[in-house]
C-alpha cells in the first residue's frame, strides 16, 4: 500500500529546474531507495516532501492528506522524520538529551491551539514529563546500543555513532516514514554493514524507510523498491534486479558509448 505519493513535483530555482515533474511513490512497510548521479535532484525532492522547501508545482500526498507546502514541523508531527547529508546534532547536549529533543515533537498538542492551558499543564507537569522523555530516550538508545554513552556530549562520539544518534533522534518522533539522506556517507565498510542491519531493524519495527544513498552495494542489498533520477527527471523504478539491468540507469551512471 502506498503511504506517500509525490505527484508531478517540480522545483525550479530561477531558470534551473532541479526536479522536473517527478512522480515518486513510497510503499508502506518497505525500504524504498532513491538513487541517481550527483546533481540528479534527489535531496531537492527530499526537501520538498519533508517541508524544508516548497515545490514550484505538483502535489504531495501523505497518508491520504495533502501536505504540499506545509512547514517542516507540521509534517514532522504528521509522521515524517528525516536525517541529513551532513550530520546535524546538538553537539553541546548529551547523547540522551539529543534523543529527548526528538521526543519533544510528540509532546503536547498543536502549539497554536489552547496555548494558555498548554502553558499551565507544561509548568505543573514539567518534572513528570521530563522523566518520561528520559525513559523513552533511553529505550531508543538501547535500540542502537548507545546506552553506555548516554551522558557523553554528542560531539565526542565517533563518526559512525553520531550517524546512529541522528537516526535515533529522528525515530524518537515516532514517524511513519523515515527519510535517510546518504546515511553511509563517510562510513567504512564495517560501519556500513552495521548500518544495513540497523535499517533492517527499523523496517522490522514497522517504520517505512526512504533512502538516498550512493553506496550501491548497500542500496541493492537492502532496498525493496528503487526509483532513479537523472537531471531532475525519473528515468526508472523497480526492484534492485530490474534497476541493475536497466539500460537508462547504466547510461546515467556510466555514460553512453560513442558509436
Amino acid at each position: 500500500m502506498r503511504i506517500l505519493e509525490a505527484q508531478e513535483v517540480t522545483k525550479a530555482f530561477g531558470g534551473v529546474v532541479a526536479v522536473n515533474k517527478v512522480n515518486f511513490n513510497v510503499e508502506q512497510g518497505l525500504v524504498n531507495g532513491l538513487i541517481g548521479p550527483n546533481g540528479a535532484g534527489k535531496t531537492t525532492l527530499f526537501n520538498q516532501i519533508t517541508g524544508m522547501d516548497v515545490p514550484t508545482s505538483g502535489k504531495i500526498i501523505f497518508d491520504g492528506n495533502d501536505i504540499t507546502g506545509l512547514p517542516a514541523w507540521k509534517i514532522s508531527r504528521l509522521g515524517i522524520a528525516r536525517t541529513f547529508q551532513n550530520i546535524r546534532l546538538y553537539n553541546d547536549l548529551t547523547v540522551v538529551e539529543n534523543v529527548m529533543m526528538g521526543l519533544h515533537f510528540k509532546v503536547g498538542s498543536d502549539p497554536f491551539h489552547h496555548r494558555l492551558a498548554q502553558a499551565f499543564r507544561s509548568y505543573f507537569n514539567a518534572g513528570k514529563e521530563n522523566r518520561e522523555l528520559y525513559t523513552r530516550a533511553l529505550e531508543w538508545l538501547e535500540f542502537f546500543n548507545l546506552t553506555h554513552v548516554k551522558d557523553e556530549f554528542a560531539r565526542n562520539l565517533p563518526y559512525g555513532n553520531q550517524r546512529e544518534l541522528e537516526i535515533a533522534r529522528a525515530l524518537a518522533s515516532e514517524p511513519k516514514i523515515l527519510f535517510l539522506d546518504e546515511p553511509a556517507a563517510g562510513m567504512n565498510p564495517a560501519e556500513t554493514e552495521h548500518l544495513m542491519k540497523i535499517i533492517n531493524r527499523i523496517k522490522e519495527h514497522g517504520v517505512t524507510v526512504v533512502l538516498i544513498e550512493h553506496d550501491m552495494k548497500l542500496v541493492m542489498n537492502i532496498c525493496d523498491n528503487i526509483t532513479v533520477l537523472s537531471f531532475g527527471q525519473k528515468i526508472a523504478e523497480g526492484t534492485p534486479e530490474e534497476i541493475k539491468s536497466n539500460p537508462l540507469v547504466i547510461e546515467a551512471y556510466l555514460g553512453r558509448e560513442d558509436d
